[in-house]
């Protein structure tokens, strides 16, 4: 009778528990960079800069937010996609992470494959903000004038297929409308000439909207959430005011380069999770409009697979590409 010598395999596995247990303890092991891939100013760009103070602050590291805009985000994510599996750079994105591979064809990397969820870290409505100046005051207002001037509202987004492109692609779909898209390289630039009265209107984010709405640079004529927002009362849902069934929940998530370690990630997640739960960061988003998820790294890879699926049917239905 042979005897099987368990002895090798036994001490394999407890080198990799060690290894796996040494890395999570280890980890971050030197400086960290927040990839933000969008210009400063815009609701990712808040949210990135007030995780990374408070991960400084717990780590001990330095974190620098690193701004890469261009391409609705894909030039700073690629970045992402290309570097060192190891954690120590992250990319903070909007929904519009989901958008990008239904317009964009040939992106330089692949969204499920080169990247590794961590969490979800909140979502919150976008706001149809309008300049005081735009004659509509309500949301069916505005659809009866558009409908009398087709193709003569300017709308702005942060960039073709953004998560206000998709917003408002989904809103002339279901008004039955037409409105001429002013494409930006960001949020902050497309709030500048929102407030400016260069464009008439933008599906703004709530981080982003809420202060502007406060102060009467802008008029906020309704939320693409179903539910109205705390930091909004009075302010209706788009199907409440006029487009039935009208819902787009916008959202911000962290993500690493694929092939990092999974305690790294778990190690990442349970720190974001943590911060998000601060008294005065959860206090500042809510005010703001945002509500928190902290969601695991598998809650979050099952939710983008959704969001990609739910952001290709409107692509199609409403037929915008990355070039309108």
């Amino acid at each position: 009778m042979k005897f099987i010598n368990f002895a090798f395999p036994l001490t394999l596995f407890a080198t990799l528990v060690f290894t796996t247990e040494a890395g999570a303890q280890t980890y971050p092991a030197g400086p960290m960079s927040l990839v933000v891939p969008f210009p400063p100013g815009g609701g990712t760009d808040i949210l990135g800069r007030t995780l990374a103070q408070k991960l400084n602050e717990a780590w001990v590291q330095p974190v620098v937010v690193d701004n890469r805009a261009g391409a609705n985000g894909v030039i700073g994510t690629a970045l992402v996609a290309r570097s060192a599996p190891d954690g120590h750079t992250m990319l903070i994105v909007p929904g519009g992470l989901a958008v990008n591979p239904a317009i964009r064809k040939n992106l330089p990397y692949d969204t499920l494959k080169d990247l590794a969820p961590v969490t979800q870290l909140a979502s919150s409505p976008l706001v149809l903000a309008v300049h005081p100046s735009f004659p509509p005051k309500s949301v069916k207002e505005m659809v009866a004038f558009a409908k009398a001037h087709p193709g003569e509202i300017n709308f702005g987004t942060s960039g073709n297929g953004s998560p206000p492109h998709l917003a408002a692609e989904l809103f002339k779909l279901l008004a039955g409308i037409r409105m001429t898209h002013i494409p930006y390289k960001g949020a902050g630039p497309a709030a500048v000439d929102l407030i400016a009265g260069q464009i008439a209107l933008y599906f703004m984010n709530a981080l982003q909207v809420v202060p502007y709405v406060r102060s009467g640079q802008v008029r906020a004529l309704g939320l693409t959430s179903a539910t109205r927002s705390i930091a909004l009362p009075g302010v209706p849902t788009i199907a409440e005011a006029g487009v039935p069934g009208y819902e787009l929940t916008h959202w911000y998530g962290l993500l690493v380069r694929a092939g990092t370690p999974q305690s790294s990630i778990n190690k990442l997640q349970a720190e974001m999770s943590r911060i998000l739960k601060l008294p005065e960061v959860e206090k500042r988003l809510t005010n703001e409009g945002a509500t928190l998820v902290a969601s695991t790294p598998e809650q979050f890879a099952k939710f983008l697979v959704g969001e990609m699926k739910k952001a290709g049917q409107i692509v199609k239905a409403s037929g915008m590409t990355a070039s309108n």
